[in-house]
């Protein structure tokens, strides 16, 4: 079932913030309860021998190199004794969802039993990831960070917005959400059906600011331009292929090449978290000398007790809001390129990327040969944190699926786009730091910039997504070149990552 979300900022007088705020502390400590319980349960899952050795035989079958189907057929018998294994350990969001039964007629008249029942449901998607993802253990949310949404179940209970009154009402609190009239969009987004309400809370500028979210059935409607009355965004046609960094993007379609730096307004805020990050750590270590070893450790072992002065707390409530601004940037920055590339193509190709493994430290301990010194183990964690380039393929693939067109992942090790000249069908391995292609074409020596190149490729891909279509690319070479040399023109001049090699 297709669903949207649109938000609307709460009216809230001092004293409903007050009840928002010790509501949203329930729902923490509900959700550490809950999770403390399950994660009790499932330490001791994970000593006894027949989960040891079941989960071997999993890790084993998924290691060899089988079908999908040979790989479920050998894997099902050792699934089942998971799912049974998981029962005895009443494992499950069924179980979590009765942990959390006494604790909620305990706060009832602050948190109902859907909410709570959601509540419980966060826990298990912890769990979820542990047991069956990627996940390496489960966070328990602090009271500095907190829980900061709460949601229903449904719209006739609970958490509930009332259209006819234009109230949000929740146990006894009745709020009046700041709704549009004239905003065309809102009026017919409220037209949808209800499935759920959501509370949500940002912190701005030293204080919290709560927000109503609904989730509608169906598909967002259209937004409108004022100025011509046309709609915006609209999908377009054609193919474009995308050749995606830790810190830019490559987009080549059958109109337009770009080369850009994923949300280049993110890094203006990089300083200013420097310089408040230092004075933290000063204070903190000035107000508590006896909780750091001699040579600057925090100690551990012990459980230590931390003196803050109000002006750290100051510090960290302006840290908080920078982070929140960073990420409201981040999200309509990348929003602005998605709409950017859906309005050219209908068809987007790009590779797979594990982001994940890139955020990782390198194993290996290397040294410079020039220094002599231990090179240092970081990769592009601080900047995949900062230019989240996984969240826009996510929202570039939402948007485009529903205008009614296709994003394609393809096989990145098959293709090997950074490596391969479709004009003599040879593969080459570049350093990262080899930023241009140097090709002999119609007997003329050309440079053509890496990632545009491999923009280019990607977007030429045969059908199985397996390899690049030579053919495609020999009809389209002699148009990219044009807009290639275009793009590399407009750059020309600027202050550009160093990446680019422009």
């Amino acid at each position: 079932m297709a669903t949207f979300t649109i938000s609307f900022k709460l009216d809230t007088l001092s004293y409903q913030e007050d009840i928002l705020t010790k509501r949203f502390e329930i729902a923490r400590l509900m959700h550490n309860a809950v999770l403390n319980v399950g994660y009790k349960r499932y330490k001791e899952l994970t000593k006894t021998k027949a989960w040891r050795e079941n989960q071997a035989n999993i890790s084993a079958i998924n290691a060899l190199s089988l079908d999908d189907e040979e790989r479920k057929k050998r894997l099902k018998p050792y699934y089942k004794i998971k799912s049974n294994l998981l029962k005895e350990y009443k494992l499950s969001e069924h179980e979590l969802h009765k942990v959390v039964s006494p604790m909620q007629r305990h706060f009832k008249k602050n948190i109902d039993s859907f909410t709570a029942q959601k509540i419980a449901s966060r826990a298990w998607a912890s769990f979820d990831k542990l047991l069956f993802g990627n996940g390496e253990t489960v966070h328990f949310k602090s009271k500095n960070i907190g829980i900061n949404s709460v949601e229903g179940k449904s719209n006739k209970t609970g958490i509930m917005y009332k259209k006819d009154e234009n109230l949000l009402k929740w146990l006894g609190l009745e709020i009046k959400p700041k709704v549009n009239l004239n905003n065309q969009y809102e009026c017919q987004a409220l037209e949808a059906e209800i499935c759920y309400v959501r509370i949500k809370r940002k912190f701005i500028r030293g204080k919290y600011k709560y927000y109503m979210e609904l989730v509608l059935k169906g598909a967002y409607p259209n937004k409108i331009d004022k100025n011509t009355g046309e709609t915006k965004y609209k999908l377009g046609s054609g193919t474009l292929g995308i050749d995606i960094g830790t810190q830019t993007i490559a987009y080549v379609s059958d109109i337009n090449t770009k080369l850009l730096e994923l949300a280049p307004k993110v890094k203006n805020i990089e300083k200013e978290k420097r310089k408040i990050l230092r004075y933290m750590d000063r204070s903190r270590r000035a107000n508590n000398p006896d909780n750091y070893n001699k040579d600057g450790t925090i100690k551990r072992g012990i459980k230590l007790k931390w003196n803050n002065s109000k002006r750290y707390e100051k510090a960290r409530s302006k840290l908080k809001d920078l982070y929140r601004r960073q990420k409201d940037i981040r999200r309509l920055e990348h929003n602005r390129l998605a709409n950017e590339i859906i309005s050219q193509a209908d068809t987007v190709y790009v590779e797979e990327m594990n982001f994940k493994a890139l955020q990782k430290k390198a194993k290996k301990t290397t040294v410079n040969k020039k220094t002599g010194r231990f090179n240092k183990k970081k990769r592009f964690g601080k900047s995949l944190g900062n230019k989240a380039p996984a969240m826009l393929i996510e929202i570039i693939d939402y948007k485009i699926n529903y205008k009614g067109g296709k994003l394609y992942k393809i096989n990145t090790k098959e293709v090997k786009a950074s490596q391969y000249n479709h004009l003599d069908g040879s593969y080459e391995k570049k350093k990262l730091s080899q930023r241009w292609n140097n090709f002999s074409y119609n007997g003329k020596e050309i440079k053509v910039q890496r990632d545009l190149y491999s923009a280019f490729l990607i977007k030429n891909v045969t059908d199985d997504l397996c390899k690049v279509d030579d053919n495609k690319c020999n009809k389209s070479f002699d148009e990219f070149l044009k807009l290639h040399d275009k793009e590399i023109n407009r750059l020309k001049g600027k202050k550009n990552l160093s990446s680019m090699g422009v």
